[in-house]
């Protein structure tokens, strides 16, 4: 038996970003009918599209320990459909009943848990008030009251205007006035109109917007001025706004705001059309529907006209879809035409209300698609020397604590939630035009998370698989599944590291831990993988792609088949089926190189090699072939994809600083020595000083630029891992994040078994996991492989 080898990927990701539409909050607090029992119920509204909406809803027990629960209301209108989660949902008339689960239904004092379900209404969607559990009525208290602002980035073209929304969080107790002041800066930035706005109780919810002018001057520069929204006892809110000059040369178009809008059944949609320069004389656009769905129609708006006057000014053109009795989410091309100039086509597709899905999976989401830039990594690339050539790179995002699906912030500030990311890859979309959207999500926050290694645990203990699934997985999935983002690609990656860790390191191995040995007893990774693939698999547009390690982990004949099995273990659990598996992604956040043209095939001889310690393959590539072949062999789909992460295996000049001795600059033809020893490490692309290195590898660079369907079986090349973000601390550094230190992350660390007790090859002054790390970013670059230009 070969002693298995550790692994890549770690991550926290810095969220960071775009204003979510938050949610509205309904807080119950029980009086209790009996002393045994007390609750407290949060109700939640998530998203609502006028016929359609999710809700999440927390129980907190301040009773007496509960062994099941069963929570009750009364809609107050004309609500039903639930499709819910966590929970056995049944409605009578406005009755509803949620029941417990096998595995949350035993509530401590003081423990909760997390429920929620979509569904449909008609009428007016009020909360509804009067929970009780177990019988026991629950009182309500107030929400929390917040500022939403949306967006908090404005370009207001000179001459023109431009808006941005403002509601309320939740529903306030008394009218709310919210006012917007300028501050210092372009005094041509002024307030058109919605300078002060009331909400009420009823209104709360309902966007209020407020016009930005920018007159016009003769200057030719773009002068910015700040906005503040604000409101007596409440967060302000920052809007910066920077005029869009019109006194150089502009070439007259059509400037118009999304060439790709989702309609929802029986409702409306709408996107704004503006000239890009003055014209001479009026103008007349018209915006006539093409073949398609005849259900969407063009409500308002088929024709307008703009003069030399209002020439800047957007104008509304409203869609309309009718609601039908099919579940196929229909499209339509809307041309927007005026003469002499060139149209737009603006795609509308309908959001079905009667059950459909939106279309079937595509085979390769990543084929014609484009894929979502985070805009905070962006930021942070930008701003390292030489950053722009790598900037618009499309990267995962990691969520990996039950925080980060919420965050606090905007694309330029603060921490950006799930749903922030997918407003923003919404807006990446309809910039799009017509190509479809991946965005790139990575599920990462298992119970006793990485037990094999210190730098990337989390915040859940080993027994807490209970929250993973009510407080991270349900949260995600109802997130994901809002109709806002059902045009999307999301390809979420699940649980890196997890599932190969209870193959090599567990029982008797040389490498076994505690911890793995734990995970792989009390089922927490297999019923928690499970869950997930279960949960987003219901959603028509997730596809799920399972972690798989790299080849110098799972490449031996004692892990290789072991670790397929174990995969299709885990896909069959918790109510799930391999259905729910799209693929599987290799090497995220390793260093493993893609191919090693020079070493060639592994023949029985080099199979004895130090560096390639029998196992049966040297780069990722084959090993992603040769592994498919196996899962498939285990029980999944021939059709399954191949996703392997080259972010960091380019191995290029190692021309930096950081590059030790022993890794010497890429060879460029195979060794002509007659010793296989020294025939495989002349000629090895991977420099590291053994396989089992991971962690901010020295001399490491990027590697193949993401792109679709690179070869057989492989869905794409992808940036899973941000390059520039550390796998972990080199030293111990304290932190409210989960993350350990591991001495894999020390460059004085003489290494342990799973590296063969050489040395950790790692880079010095590292922060900890997911943090940034600019020595490595301009060491990634330095080192790329294709070379940057």
């Amino acid at each position: 038996m070969r002693i298995p080898i550790r692994s890549a990927g770690r991550r926290l990701t810095a969220l960071l970003g775009a204003s979510a539409l938050a949610a509205i909050g309904l807080v119950a607090v029980a009086t209790p009918a009996q002393a045994a029992v007390s609750c407290q119920v949060t109700y939640t509204k998530a998203w609502d599209n006028g016929s359609g909406f999710g809700a999440n809803i927390n129980i907190t027990n301040t009773g007496d320990p509960l062994t099941s629960w069963s929570l009750t209301w009364t809609w107050p209108g004309n609500q039903g459909g639930i499709q819910g989660w966590s929970a056995n949902y049944s409605q009578s008339g406005q009755n509803v009943t949620a029941t417990s689960l096998s595995y949350n239904g035993n509530l401590a004092t003081g423990a909760s848990t997390g429920i929620g379900f979509n569904g449909t209404y008609s009428g007016t969607n009020t909360n509804p008030s009067n929970f009780a559990i177990n019988g026991v009525s629950c009182g309500g208290t107030t929400p929390t009251v917040s500022l939403v602002v949306s967006p908090t980035s404005l370009s207001v073209p000179e001459g023109g205007t431009a808006t941005y929304a403002v509601r309320l969080s939740a529903a306030p107790s008394s009218n709310v006035t919210v006012t917007t002041t300028a501050g210092s800066g372009d005094s041509n930035l002024t307030v058109s109109s919605g300078t002060s706005l009331t909400f009420t109780s009823s209104n709360w919810s309902t966007n209020q917007n407020v016009t930005l002018a920018a007159a016009e001057d003769s200057d030719t520069t773009n002068g910015t001025r700040p906005f503040t929204v604000a409101s007596s006892g409440l967060t302000s809110v920052t809007v910066n706004a920077t005029e869009a000059d019109n006194d150089g040369t502009t070439t007259q178009s059509l400037v118009v705001s999304s060439t790709s809008v989702s309609v929802p059944e029986g409702s409306t949609a709408t996107y704004t059309v503006r000239l890009a320069a003055q014209p001479s004389g009026n103008v007349t656009v018209t915006n006539t529907a093409g073949s398609g769905d005849t259900s969407i129609t063009v409500s308002s708006g088929a024709s307008l006209t703009f003069t030399t006057s209002n020439w800047s000014t957007a104008q509304t053109v409203t869609l309309a879809s009718a609601e039908d009795s099919d579940t196929t989410a229909g499209t339509r091309p809307i041309t927007v035409a005026s003469s002499g100039l060139t149209s737009v086509t603006v795609t509308a597709t309908e959001a079905d209300n009667d059950g459909g899905t939106g279309g079937p999976r595509a085979d390769n989401p990543y084929a014609n698609a484009g894929v979502y830039v985070n805009p905070q990594w962006r930021a942070k690339a930008l701003a390292e020397p030489g950053g722009s050539r790598i900037a618009n790179q499309p990267t995962g995002v990691w969520f990996d604590r039950i925080s980060a699906l919420t965050g606090n912030g905007s694309p330029t500030t603060g921490t950006m939630g799930l749903a922030d990311h997918l407003d923003q890859a919404v807006t990446q979309d309809a910039a799009n035009g017509s190509t479809p959207m991946v965005i790139q999500i990575v599920v990462y926050n298992l119970p006793g998370r990485d037990c094999a290694a210190l730098a990337s645990n989390g915040e859940l203990g080993p027994t807490e698989l209970a929250r993973y699934k009510s407080e991270y997985i349900d949260v995600m999935a109802g997130i994901l599944a809002r109709p806002a983002y059902a045009n999307l690609r999301i390809v979420a990656i699940i649980e890196i590291d997890s599932l190969p860790n209870l193959v090599t390191n567990v029982g008797g191995r040389a490498t076994a831990t505690a911890m793995c040995d734990t995970m792989l007893a009390n089922r927490g990774y297999v019923d928690g993988v499970g869950y997930a693939l279960n949960k987003l698999g219901a959603i028509p547009n997730v596809y799920n792609y399972i972690d798989a390690a790299h080849h110098g982990w799972v490449g031996w004949d004692d892990n290789f088949g072991a670790t397929a099995n174990m995969m299709f273990t885990a896909a069959t659990a918790s109510g799930s089926t391999a259905a729910n598996v799209h693929g599987f992604i290799t090497n995220t956040a390793n260093t493993s190189a893609l191919t090693e043209p020079y070493v060639g095939s592994v023949t029985e001889q080099l199979r004895q090699t130090t560096w390639i310690d029998w196992n049966r393959y040297n780069d990722e590539l084959t090993f992603a072939q040769a592994f498919r072949s196996r899962l498939i062999q285990s029980g999944f789909s021939s059709s399954i994809g191949m996703l392997i992460d080259t972010s960091r295996n380019g191995w290029g000049s190692c021309v930096q600083t950081p590059c030790q001795p022993t890794q010497a600059t890429r060879p460029t033809a195979a060794s002509t020595s007659t010793d296989p020893n020294t025939f495989v490490n002349q000629s090895r692309i991977d420099r590291r000083i053994h396989k089992g290195n991971w962690c901010n590898q020295a001399g490491a660079g990027l590697g193949e630029r993401p792109r679709s369907a690179p070869a057989t079986g492989i869905d794409a090349y992808v940036w899973i891992k941000p390059p520039g973000e550390s796998d972990g601390s080199s030293s111990l550094i304290p932190n409210d994040e989960g993350k350990g230190f591991d001495r894999m992350c020390d460059p004085t660390y003489p290494g342990n078994a799973r590296n063969g007790n050489s040395m950790s090859g790692a880079l010095p002054n590292a922060p900890v996991s997911g943090h940034w790390f600019s020595a490595q970013f301009q060491q990634l670059m330095a080192n790329a492989y294709p070379p940057l230009s």
